[in-house]
């Protein structure tokens, strides 16, 4: 846990997004001192659902998820990257709310640094000491920015698989068997590609090996983005294949969209489009004055996002600052308060985005300080700021 966050603890209160929940569960620590990663013995069951559930836009299936809670006191969530370039916000404060929601439930999260499906996937050239070298710079980053983990492991899908390869691959060549061609193609969006691409061998194999990761680290839960919702759909189809009852529990994520319009998903191939973990408050500032922010539309609007699933779920409200004549200063609770007032025009994109500017600024400056005082983390940031980011 970075020092930063030890000296200024900061709280995460739990903002579901689910429409079903309707429970306070309380607040998330950052505070490394705190029992935020353990599930408390207030906390009921029905209180341990509401706060998982809130994790994802979509859960399949809800009542297996509240059944795994009752049965299981520590069930095992799977989340994965593939270490491709500098970390945006989406990846990073978004990816640390949901996993110190997850720990605080009971759950013990396995993070799979999948630099072997990176290279597959011909990131960095295919280079695997670079990507090795992005995967440390992120890990910095996520202990920097307040993930809790006492609760937390970090595994490098290459030593992982070596060490257990007799297990590993005879489960990848099982469901390579029982998938067809087209099967497996309609999975190519969870490497960023489509089925119209020109995919290599590489790429068609990577699906199967990823529905392998979820068995072969025994996650209950599959909790990664929407994007990844095909392959987690696989291996629920794996287990009718096999006539395997405990099927994994897909808790699938919201995809932060990009600050210009029309971009569905934040790119780091994109440095205007993504707010990075480490970007100075200039940067910041700046990406988010030029923002899509269309007055009276909160549909589609990328500021509002991440008031939504960034700003409010850490700080538990929105403050707006500004003169007496164009409103005075006002603290937003909710996303609905504050899109009737955005909608009505008495919210404004002027009141809007240096309001969102500073907050995110507050986040990542422990991330900041990190990079700037740590010697191990400076250097990995220069290496990987050097590295060309390849499709």
């Amino acid at each position: 846990m970075a020092d930063a966050s030890d000296e200024n603890p900061q709280s995460i209160p739990v903002v579901d997004s689910s429409d079903s929940a309707s429970v306070a569960v309380g607040s998330l620590s950052l505070d490394a001192s705190s029992a935020a990663s353990s599930s408390t013995p207030e906390m009921t069951l029905e209180e341990k659902f509401q706060l998982v559930r809130s994790v994802g836009e979509e859960c399949i299936q809800e009542d297996e998820l509240r059944n795994l809670l009752a049965k299981k006191p520590n069930p095992i969530c799977y989340d994965g990257f593939e270490p491709s370039g500098r970390m945006h916000i989406a990846q990073g404060v978004l990816k640390t709310i949901s996993v110190n929601k997850m720990t605080k439930a009971g759950c013990t999260v396995k993070i799979w640094i999948a630099d072997w499906f990176a290279q597959l996937n011909n990131k960095m050239g295919g280079d695997l000491n670079k990507i090795r070298t992005i995967g440390r710079y992120l890990i910095e980053i996520w202990k920097a920015v307040g993930m809790n983990q006492e609760k937390v492991e970090f595994l490098w899908s290459s030593d992982e698989i070596n060490g257990r390869a007799s297990e590993y691959w005879p489960l990848v060549m099982d469901i390579a068997r029982r998938n067809n061609l087209a099967r497996i193609i309609r999975c190519s969006q969870i490497m960023g590609r489509t089925d119209q691409d020109d995919l290599t061998a590489a790429q068609i194999f990577y699906p199967c090996m990823q529905c392998a990761d979820i068995f072969f680290l025994k996650a209950d839960i599959c909790q990664l983005g929407m994007d990844q919702r095909k392959v987690n759909v696989l291996a629920r189809e794996y287990c009718d294949d096999i006539k395997r009852k405990n099927k994994p529990i897909i808790l699938s994520h919201h995809m932060l969209p990009g600050l210009k319009e029309g971009q569905e998903k934040m790119s780091k191939s994109d440095p205007t489009s993504s707010i990075y973990m480490e970007d100075e408050e200039a940067e910041v500032n700046l990406k988010i004055k030029k923002a899509y922010c269309p007055p009276k539309i909160a549909e589609g609007n990328p500021c509002l996002e991440y008031i939504k699933y960034i700003v409010l779920p850490w700080f538990g409200k929105f403050e707006v600052t500004r003169p007496e004549q164009n409103g005075g200063d006002k603290v937003f609770a909710t996303m609905e308060e504050l899109i009737a007032d955005y909608e009505s025009g008495s919210l404004h994109p002027g009141d809007v985005k240096p309001a969102l500017a500073k907050a995110i600024n507050q986040i990542l400056q422990p991330v900041r300080d990190h990079f700037k005082n740590d010697k191990t983390a400076r250097d990995l940031l220069k290496a990987v700021k050097a590295y060309r980011v390849t499709r």
